[in-house]
């Protein structure tokens, strides 16, 4: 049995051994050859492998495991200076329903905290990323009077954070926001309106944070293939004023402004044009025969409603105000003058009936008194023509103010037929002259007359006020 354990014992020895040798032949074959140093020759000094050296963390760099970045930089101290500066990417769009501009531009900020220097033999910044935002102390800058903003996210947060040696921070971000703007539509589509983006601290007063424009008006930078399908941006410019609040005090507020100027021509061609067509086609029933109602009639019931439908369409694309726009002005007096066509047709027409009253009962009272008359009277009131069998019926029915009258011939077998026709000599043409002074409202083709030189020219009138007024 010993004999046993001594043999087992070596085995162990053996394969020990054998483990060490293999270990120390890969030592040495991955290790580099030591260079002979010759005497005489300088010692070269050995480069570090970058590799191998100790990475600091940059919480560890910028020491901000040992301050507390939920206070401000020289919390109760001065006010920290914020310098503020801006770069409009695009104008997305303007509404006037909703009376609002989304805009997406970069928002910059600098300031100095002195709690983030670090050493620095290059003097060269850092540059991080949003995960460090969240770690230390940034200003609180909101957009007031916003509707809706948010910071875009693709393909990672858009936040650009990047310290100096000495503590100077830039904090920059690209936000697309919505903000309400205070329109004017009084000119409409004539108008120019001027919106403002305003930038504020939510938190710290004017005691605690000061913003300001970094370089002034030049702090405000924009592209200049920004466009807008129905507005000319004419210019941008920036301000700051304070802002008061009862409960908590004086804010800094910073004020991007920028002025708009509306495009006419999609107006002209949508709005204006249709409707000035439209009266010019009412004006047609002018030329049309008083007599042809439904010709007449149907022109004008057309034209008011294409006038109604152009209003209606105008309308809904706008805001619901209380108070008469331009565009406004200029419809509903279009409309107005396409609604007075149609009543002066109504007046033709009312006209007209009532003539046409008065000259039958003439008629009918004229062929009364002419059964009244004897066949034969004195010529001192009438005259007697006596005419042959031989006469036509249109020769007969031409003889206006005429009677006809039958006389008893002697021989009716042997002498021809006879018509004894009485020309009544009585007044009326003189009572005709006394209704001279009633001629025009008589006469309906006068109103249809006058109308075509005064419906035109009043509208051209209109038209001169009001593109003088408004342009």
């Amino acid at each position: 049995m010993p004999c046993y354990a001594r043999i087992l014992f070596i085995v162990v020895c053996l394969i020990l051994l054998g483990e060490c040798r293999k270990h120390r032949s890969r030592r040495k074959r991955w290790s580099a050859p030591a260079e002979n140093h010759k005497p005489g020759t300088p010692l070269s000094k050995k480069v570090a492998d970058g590799t191998k050296s100790r990475k600091l963390k940059t919480s560890h760099l910028l020491r901000i495991d040992e301050h507390d970045f939920t206070m401000r930089p020289a919390f109760a101290g001065p006010a920290v200076p914020v310098g503020v500066d801006v770069q409009v990417e695009s104008l997305d769009s303007i509404s006037e329903v909703d009376m609002d501009f989304t805009m997406t531009l970069y928002l910059r900020h600098y300031w100095k905290d002195e709690r983030l220097a670090f050493p620095s033999t290059t003097n060269k910044s850092m540059t991080f990323d949003g995960r460090l935002v969240k770690k230390i102390w940034v200003p609180d800058v909101f957009f007031v009077h916003s509707k809706r903003s948010f910071i875009h996210d693709t393909t990672t947060d858009n936040i650009m954070l990047r310290v100096f040696p000495d503590g100077h921070v830039l904090y920059s971000l690209r936000v697309t926001v919505t903000a309400a703007c205070n329109m004017d539509f009084s000119r409409f589509p004539l108008d120019s309106q001027t919106c403002t983006l305003e930038l504020e601290s939510y938190a710290y007063t004017d005691e605690d944070l000061m913003l300001y424009w970094k370089s002034g008006d030049e702090s405000l930078s924009t592209d200049d293939r920004i466009s807008l399908s129905q507005f000319l941006i004419q210019k941008f410019h920036t301000t700051s004023r304070l802002a008061f609040y009862s409960s908590t005090g004086w804010y800094n507020r910073l004020y991007i402004n920028f002025t708009l100027r509306r495009h006419i021509f999609f107006f002209l061609l949508q709005t204006y044009f249709p409707a000035t067509l439209m009266v010019m086609l009412s004006w047609v029933s002018f030329w049309i025969d008083r007599r042809a109602v439904p010709a007449r009639v149907s022109l004008g019931i057309t034209t008011v409603l294409t006038m109604s439908t152009i209003i209606t369409g105008v309308n809904a694309s706008m805001p619901r105000v209380s108070y008469i726009k331009a565009v406004d002005i200029y419809l509903w007096v279009s409309f107005v003058f396409v609604f007075l066509s149609v009543l002066e047709y109504a007046a033709v027409n009312y006209l007209t009936t009532v003539r046409d009253g008065k000259d039958r009962k003439l008629r009918e009272k004229a062929r009364e008194q002419s059964q009244n008359l004897p066949c034969t009277c004195g010529m001192s009131h009438g005259r007697t023509m006596m005419l042959d069998g031989t006469y036509s019926e249109a020769d007969a029915n031409s003889l206006a103010g005429y009677t006809r009258g039958s006389m008893a011939p002697d021989d009716a077998s042997e002498k021809p037929e006879r018509i004894v026709v009485h020309l009544s000599l009585d007044n009326e043409p003189t009572e005709t002259k006394k209704k001279k002074g009633f001629r025009i409202i008589q006469n309906t083709h006068a109103i249809d007359t006058y109308s075509r030189m005064i419906f035109p020219g009043a509208y051209i009138l209109f038209n001169l006020i009001y593109w003088c007024v408004y342009c």
